[in-house]
């Protein structure tokens, strides 16, 4: 997987510094690629030197310089000027970075054994990748275990119910982020 997070910026000097250095902080340990891209929007303080100077530091780290209408415009410009097959954007003050701890969220894991399936091939999806019922319960089981030891409220499904599961997203945003095992 190859993310793309792209920041929108106008005469964002004094914060764009901090949030590129915990983007990059972020990204940096997971088991995937990735490119963080500031759109400097028209700015007219040092924005842009600012950026700049930690190309070096920062991982793939790319700047554009537009002068469009507003946000959208900046976030349009850097979503089409993105690598990645995945797309996220925040602004220069962190907006949606925010971890399940620092909203004091919770975790509902429902274990589903078709997200095994695959379907890169044909017109069936073959559930070969799927582990045994058996492994799959010990995964899942070991799973929640961990998570309770993390997370204050955790709940869970039942391994092999029939269970209706619904969703009331409180966010602007679901990222289903799927990456192929190293």
């Amino acid at each position: 997987m190859y993310l793309s997070w792209i920041i929108p910026s106008y005469n964002e000097e004094k914060r764009i510094e901090k949030t590129i250095l915990e983007v990059d902080r972020y990204l940096r340990g997971r088991n995937f690629d990735y490119e963080i891209i500031v759109v400097d929007n028209g700015s007219k303080d040092a924005t842009s030197r600012v950026v700049e100077n930690l190309k070096g530091p920062v991982k793939n780290l790319r700047i554009m310089k537009t002068n469009g209408p507003g946000k959208g415009w900046a976030v349009r410009e850097g979503m089409l000027a993105a690598r990645g097959e995945n797309r996220i954007f925040a602004d220069a003050g962190g907006k949606m970075n925010l971890s399940l701890r620092d909203v004091q969220g919770g975790l509902l894991l429902v274990p589903q054994f078709t997200l095994a399936a695959d379907t890169r091939k044909g017109l069936r999806p073959s559930f070969t990748p799927a582990a045994s019922p058996q492994e799959g319960e010990r995964l899942f089981d070991y799973f929640v275990a961990k998570a309770r030891t993390s997370y204050a409220a955790v709940e869970s499904g039942r391994f092999g119910a029939h269970m209706q599961v619904s969703l009331t997203n409180d966010g602007p945003v679901t990222i289903w982020l799927s990456v192929e095992p190293a």
